[in-house]
């Protein structure tokens, strides 16, 4: 009977009252298993930091969070080089107040980490007779006696790092990829919606783009995984695509616009120069206008007699070249006389009597109020020279707002055009003007015709 009711109480202690003895988790058992393989560093490896640095680099991979990578760091420091050896074992026995120091956490937080550690095969548990961690070491520093914890699956599972390490980093070539093509193809947009806004192409189609473009870039940023990224990246590639062929297509339309609306002469065909279809004389005072100002001399007064010019040489090809600038004219045009045919350049302008560069920068201004892009305006420069282009700007200015198909900026996109293709001549839109300030009053510097 008494041996009954000892059994009976055996049996009750050891089902139900805890014992404090560590549970034997699945985790735990399989990595018990793996230190008992352990015979020393794997082959291709020569210290144990290069166990740690394949483990923290697998360690995103192994979805290991940085705390616990940190105490796994902690734990390497009390290894030394003959615990990695074959017939050693890399056991560590750092007492729980010196864990909680170090680690800045409280009791329950470092029995909560340790069993982290378990359950994730980093490390097992060598457990003392009185559950206390101890070790001892002889002379020549080998471990004899240890209890703590074992470290041991680490170089186990080596290999395991190594290639969870490289697929890491095959990952984060690729995401840095994806996000590469990713801020291409969004500021491919931009600047497509800006030159869309430039040119004045209004439509639900470039806002509803713009809207599109701010929803996937920002969900983007949320994305980790290469696979989910190249889905997005190649929406926002096809929307780039997309919004390209149809502001090119738009631009097309505009620019065939626009070079039928510059002409030769912009006033019309009517104050266009005069054609003659006789041969002019080599005579300079039969031109109208300088012998109508030879006309103009005091009754009576004899007009000298001009000697004929030497005969001309025979005519060589064309050769491309800059407009002729003659005492601080371009194109027989003072900065004066360019002001006051259009007006618009007077408020950028420092002084009445400006200098080439004044116009150039007073004209840089205005084509900012023109919708002139800055881009354009580089292109003008390269195509005609900068007192050219800042001519041409003022001319656009000087144009009434009804004349224009487009746009202002259109029509100055038509003139850079004809200017690179070599059909642009800005002498006759001056004539124009000129035609044109005289009938309002404003011309200087002629006398009125006389008849004979």
């Amino acid at each position: 009977m008494t041996m009954e009711s000892a059994r009976e109480a055996h049996r009750e202690g050891c089902a139900g009252a805890p014992t404090g003895f560590r549970r034997l988790t699945p985790s735990l058992l399989r990595a018990d298993r793996t230190a008992e393989g352990f015979d020393g560093l794997p082959e291709g490896v020569e210290a144990p930091g290069q166990l740690l640095a394949a483990f923290k680099a697998a360690a995103a991979r192994l979805g290991l969070s940085p705390r616990l990578v940190h105490a796994v760091d902690w734990l390497f420091r009390f290894t030394q080089p003959q615990d990695w050896g074959r017939g050693g074992r890399p056991i560590v026995w750092p007492s729980a107040g010196l864990q909680q120091e170090a680690l800045g956490l409280s009791e329950s937080r470092v029995k909560a980490l340790n069993r982290a550690l378990i359950e994730a095969g980093v490390v097992t548990m060598k457990d003392s007779p009185n559950g206390k961690r101890y070790g001892v070491r002889d002379r020549a520093g080998r471990i004899t006696e240890a209890y703590g914890f074992d470290l041991s699956p680490m170089a186990a599972r080596y290999p395991e790092f190594v290639r969870l390490a490289e697929e890491a980093r095959a990952e984060r070539a690729e995401m840095g990829r994806l996000r590469r093509r990713a801020t291409i193809a969004r500021k491919g947009i931009i600047q497509i919606l800006e030159t869309a806004a430039e040119y004045h192409l209004d439509g639900e189609d470039w806002a509803s783009l713009a809207r599109e473009t701010r929803t996937l870039v920002k969900a983007l940023k949320q994305v980790e995984r290469p696979e989910e990224m190249a889905l997005g990246v190649e929406s926002l590639e096809r929307r780039q695509r997309s919004a390209r062929e149809c502001l090119e297509n738009l631009l097309s339309q505009a620019t065939a616009g626009a070079l039928e609306a510059v002409d030769s002469a912009p006033l019309g065909p009517e104050n266009g120069p005069h054609q003659y279809t006789y041969n002019p004389t080599l005579n300079p005072l039969s031109d109208t206008v300088i012998a109508n100002e030879a006309c103009s001399a005091a009754a009576g007064e004899v007009v000298p007699a001009q000697a004929a010019p030497e005969p001309s040489p025979a005519p060589q090809a064309a050769k491309p070249a800059r407009p002729e600038r003659v005492e601080g004219a371009v194109l027989k045009l003072t900065t004066e006389e360019l002001v006051r045919l259009a007006p618009r350049l007077r408020p950028y302008l420092a002084t009445p009597t400006p200098v080439w560069p004044a116009i150039v920068d007073a004209a840089d201004w205005l084509r900012g109020e023109l919708g002139v892009s800055k881009s354009l305006w580089g292109e003008a420069c390269l195509a005609m020279g900068r007192e050219e282009a800042a001519i041409a700007v003022a001319i656009v200015s000087a144009k009434p707002a009804g004349h224009f198909r487009s746009s202002p900026g259109g029509y100055f996109h038509g003139m850079v055009a004809k200017a690179k293709a070599g059909e642009l001549n800005l002498a006759r839109t001056i004539w124009g003007l000129r035609s044109r300030d005289r009938r309002a009053g404003g011309g200087q510097g002629r006398s009125p015709r006389r008849t004979h």
